[in-house]
């Protein structure tokens, strides 16, 4: 079987808020499923390196924030393309804080759930965390962003610790209009507004990369 079959399974997008001993954080993901609702309970799927995993692990708590269509991709690329143990990724991000010390999104979610680790199961790669839901939204709004709609519409693209990374195709033709960013591999391909003529602060709309971090494709 060729990887790319699991690509027609479905997957969304969520925040996942997290803490540790000085401030809160949160990341990326795409692997959030219900287990059950008798109580209502959880899976989250993890990398190991991905520094919100050390939290969750160290303190047993998150939460999640379901990302809706109406998410900035500005967003997604501050949590998703950067790590917490280097800046603090929620800087320019609205959110609040619980009186449990973690963070929910405020950037057109529909919902947030928080939760408590009860068991984990590994594989090679990431941490399966099942976790019970012990509060949460009274309702939800929007529609939930999709993992399709995050690549077809936002043109968002994959860091390489998330289980769903496609490696970019080697192009045979390139018609030297498109730029791509070289932190999150953003592409820019406007006809009608040159790459050159954006101005200089202009910034990469998913991870925030400034200008000059783009290179010709």
């Amino acid at each position: 079987m060729k990887n790319e079959i699991l690509f027609n399974l479905t997957y969304g997008m969520y925040a996942i808020g997290v803490k540790d001993d000085k401030k809160a954080s949160a990341c990326i993901v795409n692997t959030v499923a219900q287990v059950c609702n008798d109580p209502n309970m959880i899976a989250v799927s993890m990398n190991h390196n991905n520094y919100s995993h050390e939290c969750i692990v160290e303190n047993g708590i998150f939460t999640v924030s379901v990302l809706s269509e109406d998410t900035s991709g500005a967003v997604i690329g501050a949590l998703g393309f950067n790590s917490g143990r280097d800046i603090d990724k929620l800087s320019n991000v609205r959110h609040k804080i619980l009186a449990e010390g973690v963070p929910v999104l405020k950037e057109n979610i529909c919902c947030w759930l928080l939760c408590r680790v009860v068991n984990s199961v590994e594989t090679p790669t990431h941490t399966i965390f099942i976790a019970e839901v012990v509060a949460g939204s009274d309702e939800a709004k929007g529609k939930p962003m999709t993992y399709d709609y995050y690549h077809k519409v936002i043109k968002g693209k994959a860091p390489k610790n998330a289980p769903t990374y496609q490696a970019e195709q080697p192009e045979e033709e390139l018609d030297g209009n498109s730029w791509v960013c070289t932190v999150c591999g953003y592409v820019y391909n406007d006809p009608d507004v040159p790459f050159e003529d954006l101005p200089d602060d202009w910034v990469c709309p998913i991870c925030g990369a400034p200008k000059s971090a783009f290179k010709r494709k």
